[in-house]
């Protein structure tokens, strides 16, 4: 049998050069039938052996009636139920050839989301260290929110994991990225939001305010918040090559520069874009409280006993006898003693200031 290669060039020689059979058998040193047959032939010449019966085809039959009973049932048992006397590695490989026909449908298939549902929380580590105030630099986190339905994708770079930054980060995106509140926020089991079904302190009272619930994933389930694993990785590949960071505030403004980009990109599920769906998705969602919840690490501590470094110097005014709640955020800092109110100390995460709502006792 003549090559694929033969076959083309007899049939460019006689077809295109109209070279008679015979001078093209001479050149090719093959016989003028193979020439004739070459260009009489449509398809390339190709082996196939003939179909032989064999050891396994007399049980074949047997065998596909008890996998149409029970599918899964092991090839030991199916040898020794249809009388098999011959290689065990041949009977298991025939049979496993044939199982796939009986095999159920496989139950996996797409989860639907609905709109307003859910948001998918988690905490991405970008590689680059981050200047930070005191002159070192440090890895920080940042925390990512992805709608379920549309896909918009909201995050921001947070001071650390504990559970005061983690609320205060995710009410500084519902407020000021997505503009409304999911009714559930789906968390796997960050421990700053708790574990094993019991939510750290504070958590129950951020989501009363907000009027919504933390859904804690099982453990080692990452499928069910594959949303927001991907966009971790999005970030990895689209995001962060190629980028420099003087300090979190500059990190935080060029994501935010970069967001409204990917959220007018065409997500392939959907077949739409983030940014065309989020009406809909927000439309279902509870709107944002008409006072901010309290957000941030409080502490109530007399001014007496506070001893202060150079940078409170702002305190200075109140009675040092009084009591004061005050509350350290992500963006600022606020003393307040009675009805005073001292300045926010600015940081590198402090470009605009977080502003609570506080009651104080005096």
């Amino acid at each position: 049998m003549i090559t694929l290669e033969d076959w083309a060039l007899i049939r460019r020689l006689h077809v295109s050069e109209r070279l008679p059979q015979a001078q093209i058998a001479r050149e090719l040193g093959i016989s003028r039938n193979t020439v004739a047959k070459a260009i009489a032939s449509t398809d390339p010449p190709s082996y196939s052996r003939v179909p032989v019966t064999t050891s396994f085809a007399p049980f074949e039959q047997q065998v596909r009636e008890l996998l149409d009973g029970t599918w899964s049932m092991p090839a030991t048992v199916l040898a020794e139920r249809v009388g098999w006397t011959g290689s065990a590695s041949w009977f298991r490989q025939n049979v496993a050839a044939i199982r796939v026909e009986y095999a159920p449908t496989d139950p996996a298939d797409r989860i639907v989301y609905h709109p307003g549902d859910q948001m998918q929380c988690d905490l991405w580590f970008p590689a680059p260290k981050i200047p930070i105030g005191d002159g070192t630099a440090v890895i920080l986190p940042v925390l990512v929110m992805v709608a379920s339905f549309s896909k918009f994708i909201t995050a921001v770079m947070i001071p650390s994991r504990t559970t005061a930054d983690l609320l205060a980060g995710m009410w500084l995106l519902l407020a000021g990225q997505l503009g409304a509140v999911p009714r559930r926020l789906i968390w796997d089991n960050e421990s700053g939001i708790g574990r094993g079904n019991h939510l750290a302190a504070g958590v129950n009272e951020f989501c009363g305010h907000l009027a919504t619930r933390i859904h804690q994933l099982k453990a080692y389930d990452p499928e069910s918040k594959g949303g927001v694993e991907r966009i971790n990785g999005c970030f990895e590949t689209s995001f962060l090559p190629g980028r420099d960071f003087t300090c979190p505030a500059d990190f935080n403004t060029q994501m935010g520069h970069w967001l409204p980009k990917a959220n007018t990109r065409t997500v392939r599920a959907l077949k739409a874009r983030p940014v065309d769906l989020l009406d809909t998705d927000r439309a279902a969602m509870v709107s944002l409280p008409p006072l901010a919840p309290p957000v941030g690490l409080r502490l109530r501590i007399r001014l007496g006993t506070l001893t202060r470094p150079a940078h409170y110097s702002s305190v200075k005014s109140a009675q040092f006898s009084s009591v004061t709640d005050t509350a350290k955020m992500g963006h600022g800092r606020q003393v307040y003693a009675g009805r005073f109110m001292f300045h926010a100390h600015k940081t590198e995460f402090a470009e605009l200031g977080w502003m609570g709502h506080f009651e104080v006792s005096a």
